[in-house]
C-alpha cells in the first residue's frame, strides 16, 4: 500500500495537468526509497521501478500496459489486471503477502544505488534513440532558461 504523502503528491501531479508517467514518478521514487532504507530489496533496478509502476497502476494512474515487443505476456497481462479494477479481492492472502515480503527481503539493496540507476537511465535513454534524447536534452534547456528567468531577484 503506497504512504499517504505518496499518492498526495500524485494526486497534486494529476490536478496540474501533468502525465501519467509524471504521477507514477511518484510510486517509483517510493518504492526506491523502500530499497534504500532496507524496508525491503530488489533483484535489479528494473525489478524496483516494476514494482512502483504496479503500485501506481493499482492506485488509478492510467498508466498503458508495458509495450508488446519489450515484454512477457505475463507482465503484461498483470499490468492490465493492476489498471483495471476487475479481478479484486481486496488483500491478498496473508501467506502470499508474507511469502512476497521475505522474497524481496532477501534481496540486494544495490538495485537503488545512484550508480545503478544512473546505469538504468543510460540504457533506457539510449535505447530510445539519439533524436529522442536530443528532444529531451532541448526540452530541459528550455525548462532551465525559463526557471531562470522566473527566479525573483
Amino acid at each position: 500500500m503506497p504512504e499517504e504523502e505518496t499518492l498526495r503528491r500524485a494526486h497534486e501531479d494529476e490536478q496540474e495537468g501533468k502525465s501519467p508517467s509524471t504521477q507514477a514518478g511518484e510510486f517509483v521514487r517510493e518504492e526506491i526509497h523502500h530499497v534504500r532504507e532496507g524496508k525491503h530489496g530488489a533483484r535489479n533496478t528494473k525489478q524496483a521501478i516494476a514494482i512502483g509502476l504496479s503500485k501506481a497502476r493499482r492506485a488509478g494512474v492510467e498508466l498503458p500496459a508495458p509495450d508488446a515487443s519489450k515484454t512477457s505476456a505475463s507482465t503484461r497481462k498483470k499490468a492490465k489486471r493492476d489498471s483495471t479494477r476487475s479481478g479484486r479481492r481486496g488483500k491478498p492472502s496473508p501467506k502470499r503477502s508474507r511469502a512476497t515480503k521475505k522474497a524481496l527481503q532477501r534481496e540486494g539493496d544495490s538495485a537503488a544505488t545512484s550508480r545503478a540507476l544512473s546505469r538504468q537511465a543510460r540504457q533506457s535513454a539510449s535505447a530510445r534513440g539519439k533524436k529522442n534524447r536530443v528532444n529531451a536534452a532541448k526540452k530541459a534547456a528550455r525548462t532551465l532558461a525559463s526557471l531562470e528567468r522566473s527566479r525573483p531577484e
